[in-house]
């Protein structure tokens, strides 16, 4: 074999796969591993001379130290799991950048994943994190049935359900108030005039959906306003669904004068087939969006603080693996009414 070709195997078998080790480190700045490992672990007894040898042995190899060993000897890897429904949905920004923070704060790593509302997904996605040794969870469920966690609970991995109850254990969980942020934000509708009022969700067996349907119901039986079936649409949230849903409580001779979106992604494809009719019905959405503000009418909105959602059950989590309060605890977040323009549309004549 050429000379050349065996110093490119050389040189892959270096890049990939084959990490300095702290032998390598001692045998270049002629040090022992122990004067090595004291060196990388910041403990004392070396000399300041031989400190600068093996710093710069680190840096010419490129050393990282690997952190198997001290788990193994200390029982905590310093990271964290976060499960969510959709890391495209903008809702999940702030949320994760929260909890990023907080893990960040006490040093830890956090790593994340989607769950793609599919509750087999995320239970494969939890149970691949617990198997790698995350101190503790941050969980959006899919799924209604979490007894699939009670071993890991039960071996010490701290766990906090974020937006959704976890189904058939107990555990802690921060969720907005979505009942009361719907029943607020129909009743805004109800105020200005409103009584032919649609709902359109997200799918009926997820916590929040139901919740806010709840809500929806709630304000309109306040006001002994009677629903009439075709003014409910539960559902995937998919564009084509819910544009079909829209179309159809603004159709016939007694169309729905408002409609009530039950999250932001609905919100948007409402908006677009307003636009199309161009018919002034009114609109409120749960949720804020980009750009609600700038579109004409604004699009009045039921807001909830994702980014508290995200601290708060981060910082909740790192309480259990303090060794804080043990018991399961429910914290509710208030949401609060946008006011921009569309949902204080009158009813049409």
């Amino acid at each position: 074999m050429p000379e050349t070709a065996r110093r490119g195997d050389r040189i892959a078998a270096s890049r990939y796969g084959n990490r300095p080790t702290m032998k390598d480190v001692a045998a270049r700045a002629g040090v022992g591993l122990k004067t090595v490992s004291r060196v990388v672990n910041g403990e004392p007894g070396v000399t300041p001379d031989t400190e600068r040898r093996v710093q710069e042995a680190i840096d010419a190899l490129g050393f990282r130290r690997n952190d198997s060993a001290r788990v193994l000897r200390k029982g905590r890897t310093a990271s964290i799991g976060l499960v969510l429904e959709d890391l495209a949905d903008p809702f999940y920004g702030p949320l994760s950048r929260a909890v990023e923070e907080v893990a960040r704060a006490h040093g830890a790593l956090l790593i994340n994943g989607s769950s793609a509302e599919d509750p087999e997904r995320e239970q494969e996605l939890v149970l691949a994190l617990c198997a790698r040794r995350v101190d503790g969870l941050v969980v959006i469920p899919a799924g209604d049935d979490h007894r699939y966690l009670e071993p890991e609970l039960k071996a010490g991995v701290a766990t906090v359900f974020v937006d959704r109850p976890a189904g058939r254990i107990d555990a802690d969980v921060v969720l907005s108030d979505s009942f009361g942020g719907a029943r607020d934000g129909v009743a805004h509708l109800i105020a200005h005039g409103h009584r032919r009022i649609g709902f359109i969700g997200d799918m009926p067996r997820i916590h929040t959906a139901a919740e806010r349907l709840r809500g929806y119901r709630a304000a309109m039986e306040d006001a002994g306003i009677a629903v009439a079936d075709t003014w409910m649409s539960l559902g995937v949230t998919d564009p084509e669904r819910v544009r079909r849903a829209a179309e159809e409580m603004l159709a016939g001779p007694s169309p729905v004068t408002a409609i009530f979106a039950g999250n932001n992604r609905v919100t948007v494809t409402v908006v677009r087939v307003l636009a199309e009719t161009g018919r002034p019905v009114a609109l409120v959405g749960f949720d804020d969006f980009e750009l609600a503000d700038l579109l004409r009418p604004g699009v009045t909105v039921v807001a909830q603080d994702a980014a508290a959602l995200g601290r708060t059950a981060a910082e909740r989590l790192f309480r259990q693996l303090d060794g804080g309060p043990l018991g399961p605890e429910r914290i509710d977040l208030p949401t609060r009414l946008i006011q921009r323009g569309s949902g204080e549309l009158p009813p049409a004549p």
